[in-house]
């Protein structure tokens, strides 16, 4: 027989394993029993006096738990009620009577008995030790019992001796808000001090939570009572307005409030907006400061903030749309091709190239950068620079003025809704600055990677990030660009067309542009290869295809007219008569390349224009005279020291080249470039202008197959020009043979052929002195004729002397001399 009191000899009781349920000495708890050997326990317990040992399982999915699978801790306990339930399970009231262990245990039919052995509180002498720390778990249970009111206040008041202090611990844990593994480890421990310890330490984190809780509650509750103040003044004011006949305001503000939510504004953006939302309820709807706030207003929610188009990473269909819209212009094509490339390899590249488009008018600078955005899959905006002149355009106006605006660039980005466009800056090399502001400058924090995602509108006052903006600038010269701008961009130089392109391009693309718009048939109007090609020669002078595409409609309307008076002509074929007959004289004609023998003092020359490439004949003819330069067909600065230059080289090689070292102080020399209306510059024609001279100075005929371009020193050297590619074109359509080009030119050269394909009709040959170009481009080596010319002259110098020494050797005749009158 087993009593209720605490017992150190051994004891064999039922066992019964409880899921996530720690009994404590002291405490009553029901439980319902449902498992078979649990309802044996019970059973087996009921029998012996109502004893059973009740431990927890340490894992709590095990639904047939061994004598490995409980804590070897527990409590014997007693049963003190039993009812039955439906299904044959059990529910029992238990009452917890000490702590005791598992020392043996036995599997019984389906159930297991275990041999426990009771553990006896310990550390229960009263000592100072055990009153401070009691005084401690009162205090602390005292501002517990203040935090949750659902737990007796006065549970320790009753306590007179330490048997009391172990009962109230136990008591005070049941209480508590403690989990599973917080309770079984009070259960494991009988000494009293260590279990008021452990209890004081979990009462402190309670207090700590409850004390939180509290704080969140109130600040949850001051935010309700706010909102709910809010919520009352908000629709007082509503009926006020509404009695004063403003409510349509104070819609559109609350439209204007939830709409704001969903822009992904800018902290500093929603902040300045709000502002001006408060501003704008306290005035009258029809001030005019309500009506620039609102304007304001409007301008900041247009915007888009966070909305972006997803590129088209497709580098086939890319490719495709830009051979589609243009023709040639590799380098370009290649540069985005490139970024797409980039893009799809890179997940987290965000930046846009900022792109300078340099070219003539016509080579499709503009069209090119909607052909862009179409082939990235993004919107398209243009803004043209030509003749902007006001720092306000890009900037914007501050709100101060009157109509105030935003700038060009914020306008675009409102008209392409989203936060990626293309944005096109056409014509950037023909701004211009004034009193009111250089807009170039303003351009350099639009066009700077490091500084456009903080770009700042004067209009807006907040910062607006344009990075992922792609800029495509176009220009026709860089010499208009300031230095600091052109460095901000990537160049690509666009060269004029061949005819050959020019030709493909009218195929291709003019052609059929020009039917679909005039509704013609491609069977109705028929342009023989020929024909197209002599109106490229004869009647358009350009780098471009604009002159050709306005000829080409021209002719259709011509057509037009010839099908709608005669409805039995089906179609109409160009020829010769018809486009003389429409067009009139050929408008322009080559110069015609003089080819005879005698060609002293003339040499031709390649030369660049804004239109393409050309040739110049320099003529140089000698004077009698004092030493007088004379230059004449309207040359620029350059071009005038140039010649000033080729003709210091040529007095300092005077002997060489069988001059005599005064040769210039009695001849006038006189330089004249033919198409002296059109101005010309640059340093490229000087070793041709030196030829020239060396020509007329020595009576040595040029080679008329021969044509040259490059600069020349004083002493003498060949330094690299420009627009190679345009000179090489001029060369071959006019049936050079032979070209000179500065040795420096050499790598520009090769990428050129392979481009325009010429090295099958022109020999070009590479020269570093001047020395060279003479020898190539005259009739008769200069220095060899220069040889001759001495040693003969040094021959007749001889025979003189001789001559003059046998005279002197003669015996002549005295005579006396005559007597002079003096004149007195």
């Amino acid at each position: 027989m087993i009593d209720n009191e605490n017992n150190n000899e051994s004891t064999t009781l039922a066992l019964l394993p409880l899921k996530n349920v720690v009994i404590l000495p002291k405490s009553i708890i029901p439980i319902i029993v449902g498992r078979a050997s649990s309802i044996a326990a019970v059973e087996y317990s009921l029998r012996h006096n109502k004893a059973i040992f009740i431990t927890a399982q340490i894992h709590p999915d095990i639904e047939h738990p061994t004598e490995k699978d409980v804590f070897v801790h527990g409590t014997r306990s007693t049963i003190l009620q039993v009812m039955r339930m439906p299904k044959g399970t059990l529910k029992i009231l238990v009452e917890g009577i000490c702590r005791s262990k598992i020392v043996k245990s036995e599997l019984v039919e389906n159930f297991i008995t275990v041999e426990i052995e009771d553990l006896p509180t310990t550390s229960l002498e009263k000592t100072i030790e055990l009153e401070a720390l009691w005084r401690q778990l009162k205090s602390l249970y005292g501002a517990y019992a203040q935090l949750n009111t659902k737990i007796p206040l006065d549970l320790m008041t009753s306590t007179k001796s330490s048997e009391d202090m172990d009962n109230i611990v136990d008591t005070l844990a049941v209480h508590l808000n403690l989990s599973f593994e917080e309770r079984q480890e009070i259960l494991e421990v009988p000494d009293l001090k260590e279990r008021i310890v452990k209890l004081c330490a979990f009462l402190q984190r309670e207090i700590d939570i409850l004390e939180t809780e509290e704080r969140i509650r109130g600040s949850i509750q001051k935010q309700v009572e706010k909102n709910q103040r809010e919520y009352y003044l908000t629709e007082q004011m509503k009926a006020i307005q509404k009695e004063l006949g403003r409510d349509d305001v104070q819609s559109d503000l609350s439209h204007i409030r939830s709409k704001l939510k969903s822009l992904g504004l800018s902290p500093e953006a929603h902040d300045k907006v709000e502002k001006e939302l408060r501003r704008l309820e306290q005035m009258p709807p029809l001030s005019q400061e309500a009506v620039v706030s609102r304007n304001y207003i409007d301008w900041i929610i247009s915007m888009p903030w966070t909305k972006v188009s997803k590129d088209s990473i497709s580098l086939e269909q890319a490719e495709i749309i830009l051979n589609k819209s243009h023709a040639g212009l590799k380098k370009p094509k290649e540069r985005i091709i490139e970024f797409l490339a980039a893009k799809k390899f890179s997940k987290t590249l965000e930046r846009s190239p900022i792109i300078c488009l340099i070219g003539p008018p016509g080579v499709g600078k503009t069209s090119l950068g909607q052909s862009i955005a179409e082939s990235l899959g993004r919107e398209f905006v243009r803004i043209s620079l030509g003749g902007l002149k006001d720092e306000a355009e890009i900037r914007g106006h501050r709100r101060t003025y009157i109509g105030a605006m935003p700038g060009k660039i914020i306008q675009a980005m409102r008209k392409a809704k989203t936060s990626n466009p293309v944005i096109l800056l056409d014509e950037i090399d023909k701004m211009s600055s004034d009193f009111h502001g250089d807009p170039s400058s303003a351009l350099l924090e639009v066009l700077d990677p490091e500084q456009n995602k903080t770009f700042v509108d004067h209009f807006l006052e907040v910062e607006y990030d344009l990075s992922k903006v792609m800029f495509i600038a176009t220009a026709n010269l860089s010499d208009g660009i300031p230095y600091a701008l052109y460095d901000r961009m990537e160049r690509i130089i666009l060269s004029g067309y061949t005819e050959a392109e020019k030709a493909e391009i009218a195929r291709s693309f003019l052609i059929p542009k020009n039917l679909k718009e005039y509704s013609l048939k491609r069977t109705q109007f028929k342009l023989p290869d020929d024909i197209l090609k002599k109106i490229i020669s004869d009647y358009t002078k350009e780098a471009g295809v604009r002159q050709i595409e306005r000829i080409i409609a021209k002719l259709m309307r011509k057509t037009i007219q010839i099908l709608l008076k005669d409805p039995t002509v089906k179609n109409v074929t160009i020829t010769n008569e018809l486009l003389k007959e429409w067009l009139g004289h050929p408008r322009y004609r080559r110069t015609v390349l003089e080819r005879g023998p005698e060609r002293i003092g003339l040499v031709t020359g390649l030369a660049w224009t804004e239109v393409g490439g050309d040739v110049l004949e320099i003529e140089v003819i000698v004077l009698p005279g004092k030493g007088a330069l004379t230059l004449t067909g309207q040359l620029g600065d350059v071009m005038q020291e140039s010649a000033h230059a080729a003709l210091s080289y040529i007095r300092s090689r005077a002997e060489s080249l069988g001059l005599k070292e005064s040769f210039y102080a009695s001849k006038d020399i006189h330089i004249h470039i033919p198409e002296g209306a059109t101005p010309k510059d640059g340093p490229s024609a000087g070793i041709t202008m030196c030829l020239a001279l060396v020509s007329a100075l020595t009576k040595n005929p040029t080679r008329g197959d021969v044509a040259m371009t490059g600069e020349i020193t004083l002493r003498g050297r060949v330094l690299a020009i420009g627009g190679l590619k345009e000179k090489l074109l001029a060369a071959r359509q006019y049936g050079i043979k032979i070209v000179l080009i500065p040795e420096e030119n050499r790598g520009d050269v090769e990428e050129i052929l392979k481009d325009i394909g010429t090295q099958d009709h022109l020999n070009i040959i590479f020269v570093t002195h001047m020395d060279e170009v003479l020898k190539l481009a005259l009739e008769k080596n200069p220095f060899v004729h220069s040889l001759e010319k001495n040693k003969a002259s040094a021959e007749d110098e001889a025979d003189t002397t001789k001559e003059t020494s046998s005279k002197e050797a003669k015996p002549t005749k005295t005579r006396a001399p005559k007597k002079e009158k003096k004149s007195e």
